[in-house]
């Protein structure tokens, strides 16, 4: 992190720098005017994560300066939401005079919610034990008479939960609330309010579909949850166990019922619909039955491999959200042989860096 551009100030200008460089960089692909959706320029992350400095009888959260290269304390951090600056400062006037609860500890993780649920997690350099145990759940008892607050306890090989391991956020998207389960140490999008704006987009763009969609990536069913309404149906595919467990309860609990989430890398899933080769976690899945006129894919930060960019290539309409603007070019230079820019969005996740989230849906020439 850059501390010296964490401006507010200065917010617009940086947001309109990012602009100019995005349109300049995707120029040769001749796509339509840029639809830029700012961040709130304070108070925007939904998660942090700090490390601990001990210092005698003191305790602080500190972080890395990339620019100066040192450490900075961090009592309060601009980016992180309100409700994380306020844990911030009630966690570590607990901690400072515990020696149970502050000793070998090393960093805490932060994971938030715009509905008003924490998640705090502990992060230690020794074994734990009961009475870290005993000292936590006192500590979980004295937060939790102004906070909503839920407490884990990691080492190697040990994670304590006090209660539980998630969140459930609630994003109000075109004036109608989703739920969605945010587990601790999985992605989720860690700017919610702009994470809005880009689930508007998505259905904005899909808002004319027909058929069936098929998404790539999808994580806890962020999107293909949203997404559903404008499909008849939506088959969706992800890795992570973790993830797909949480996609499965908030397709519950958001009363979808066009969604299939099925644990499959994005590789094996294409291999399976470019070549018909059978996996067991597709058994019963008629694949056939789909008529997916419509792909949504939001990789990693590599993009997209060479086999998924052919089987993308095969969708009238692709929906792709990318976090790596360089692979999203990479993958460009291919699919715009077969489609062009229909729509090109930029999201501002992180406002102060260089990172810029993208969108584009491409349909075929």
């Amino acid at each position: 992190m850059n501390f010296a551009a964490m401006d507010p100030t200065s917010y617009d200008a940086q947001l309109n720098e990012k602009r100019a460089l995005l349109e300049q960089d995707f120029a040769k692909y001749l796509p339509p005017a840029l639809e830029v959706f700012p961040s709130e320029p304070t108070h925007y992350r939904m998660r942090s994560e700090f490390r601990v400095w001990h210092d005698g009888d003191d305790l602080f959260y500190y972080m890395f300066d990339n620019v100066e290269k040192v450490k900075i304390r961090t009592d309060q951090y601009l980016p992180a939401g309100k409700l994380i600056n306020e844990m911030m400062l009630a966690l570590m006037a607990e901690l400072r005079p515990n020696q149970v609860l502050r000793r070998k500890l090393f960093q805490v993780d932060f994971l938030s919610t715009l509905s008003g649920e924490i998640l705090v997690s502990l992060l230690y350099h020794r074994q734990l034990d009961d009475a870290w145990m005993e000292e936590a759940r006192a500590l979980k008892n004295r937060l939790s008479e102004k906070f909503n607050v839920n407490l884990i306890g990691r080492a190697r090989k040990q994670k304590f939960e006090l209660d539980r391991d998630f969140v459930v956020e609630t994003l109000n998207v075109n004036g109608r609330d989703y739920h969605y389960k945010q587990i601790e140490n999985s992605f989720t999008q860690p700017n919610a309010k702009v994470a809005v704006k880009m689930l508007e987009w998505a259905l904005d763009a899909t808002k004319d579909s027909n058929g069936d969609l098929l998404e790539l990536y999808c994580g806890n069913g962020n999107f293909s949850i949203a997404l559903a309404q404008n499909f008849d149906r939506v088959l969706a595919t992800e890795l992570a166990k973790p993830s797909v467990d949480a996609a499965q309860y908030n397709i519950k609990v958001n009363g979808v019922e066009n969604l299939q989430i099925f644990r499959m890398s994005a590789e094996d899933f294409s291999e399976a619909m470019s070549t018909g080769r059978k996996f067991k976690r597709l058994e019963g899945v008629d694949l056939k039955s789909y008529v997916c006129n419509t792909i949504f894919v939001d990789p990693p930060r590599a993009g997209l491999d060479p086999d998924t960019v052919k089987l993308v290539q095969g969708y009238e309409r692709i929906l792709y959200i990318s976090c790596n603007p360089d692979t999203l070019r990479d993958n460009l230079d291919a699919l715009s042989e077969t489609h062009k820019i229909s729509r090109f969005a930029l999201f501002d996740q992180f406002p102060y860096t260089h990172h810029m989230e993208c969108g584009v849906l491409l349909e075929r020439k």
